[in-house]
């Protein structure tokens, strides 16, 4: 029996288009992650592990795509290979399945290295872009996920007892930026005129 192609798709930001990176009829089923490449939290990437079968083959469209960086992409494509799964890079147009020559493992840390570099200096470049900005007055930051009549009304019913985790819940937040919030409320609080 011939196994399924399972397309992997990450992207960064909600406003990515996700449909770029992996655009060919013949995939038959398709997992999608909307998170940046340093975070661990990817479910679809969790669901298509457990969902892919000996004889498939996993899709993606390109190295940086799967890992968040050299030991985590060799760590995946040897759990796949390791399973009879086949892993398939678009971009770099490398295939691998485990009976793979030294040439092809070479490739895979070579390529998978090129990835991992380009994210640090894009890093690099928007730390030192970040600063200027700061530097003219013209960086603010990230734009505020809740206005200040919703931060006082989270206060409020963070105050009248609500638990912290249904509060972050019903304004859309997690509650590293619920306590972020009380942090900021209770300095501006306490601050002397």
């Amino acid at each position: 029996m011939k196994g399924q192609r399972i397309g992997y798709v990450r992207v960064s930001s909600y406003d990515q288009n996700p449909e770029r990176q992996l655009d060919q009829p013949q995939i038959d089923r398709l997992f999608t992650d909307q998170a940046s490449g340093k975070d661990t939290q990817r479910p679809q990437l969790d669901a298509l592990l457990s969902f892919v079968r000996e004889g498939d083959t996993v899709v993606v469209h390109s190295m940086d795509r799967l890992a968040r960086n050299l030991d985590d992409l060799r760590r995946l494509v040897q759990d796949f290979t390791r399973r009879g799964i086949r892993v398939e890079f678009v971009k770099e147009g490398l295939i691998f399945t485990g009976d793979d020559a030294p040439m092809a493992k070479l490739m895979l840390s070579v390529m998978g290295s090129f990835a991992e570099f380009e994210r640090e200096l894009i890093r690099e470049r928007q730390r030192e872009g970040i600063a200027l900005a700061k530097q003219r007055g013209a960086y603010r930051g990230r734009k505020k996920a809740l206005s200040p009549s919703q931060v006082a009304e989270l206060c409020q019913r963070i105050a009248a007892g609500e638990t912290k985790a249904k509060v972050a819940r019903d304004f859309g937040i997690s509650r590293e930026t619920l306590y972020t919030y009380l942090a900021e409320a209770n300095r501006d609080a306490h601050r002397t005129p």
